[in-house]
């Protein structure tokens, strides 16, 4: 049975997947083709292990007059540290791990408190009743579709029941939060999630190695 999206899908580029050497560039290319948001991965080297971007790097793109919805990815063994400033930089939506061991619908409540909206995120493992509690909190429930670390990797079609049991009980609850996917995606894969039930698509190597990312674009518009 396909469980039924609710928001139209959105395609939210990864950064991690730009030329970082030219940041603003790489953000700027989403924008122009009126991709509404940008995905940046927040990486730590203690929770996953790779360091990416900090508060700075979200402050640098809003002041090279970046306006584009700002999702950012906190993979941190302590997100509740850094909230506060990555809302300051201009983050317009702080997504948090539910595996490290700290007060999560604090953190969450933190995140509204500061104006931003506010995501909780699954890795692989991690399976959809861990996040239950935190549902009707959220405006944004994101599941790694790959061990999250490093881009370039495989999509793992074996997350797609998660999202669709997401999926399943947003509709159960009359639930309006967003359903996201990070991981290996491509027009394929999806299409895959969107049948599922995901409405926010991250797309990192395959958007930014397209030989023609508007055409990428016009192809995924095509998603029901």
């Amino acid at each position: 049975m396909v469980s039924f999206p609710v928001h139209p899908p959105i395609l939210a580029p990864s950064l991690l997947a730009g030329d970082h050497a030219h940041l603003a560039i790489s953000a700027r290319v989403s924008a122009d083709l009126g991709l509404p948001w940008l995905h940046i991965d927040i990486m730590d080297g203690h929770f996953v292990p790779n360091l990416t971007f900090g508060p700075e790097t979200v402050a640098a793109l809003r002041r090279a007059g970046l306006k584009t919805f700002f999702d950012v990815h906190l993979m941190l063994a302590e997100p509740h540290r850094y909230v506060e400033p990555f809302a300051k930089a201009g983050a317009n939506l702080i997504s948090i791990h539910i595996e490290p061991a700290y007060d999560h619908a604090a953190t969450l409540a933190r995140i509204r408190t500061l104006g931003c909206q506010c995501g909780i995120v699954l890795n692989p493992g991690t399976p959809a009743k861990a996040v239950e509690p935190l549902l009707d909190q959220v405006d944004l429930v994101l599941v790694m579709t790959v061990q999250p670390g490093f881009g370039g990797q495989a999509f793992r079609g074996d997350m797609l029941p998660k999202v669709k049991e997401l999926a399943d009980l947003r509709r159960a609850r009359g639930g309006t939060w967003r359903i996201e996917v990070d991981g290996g995606i491509d027009l394929a894969s999806a299409a895959e999630c969107r049948m599922a039930g995901a409405d926010v698509f991250v797309i990192g190597t395959s958007f930014y190695k397209a030989p023609d990312r508007a055409k990428f674009a016009a192809d995924f518009s095509r998603l029901a």
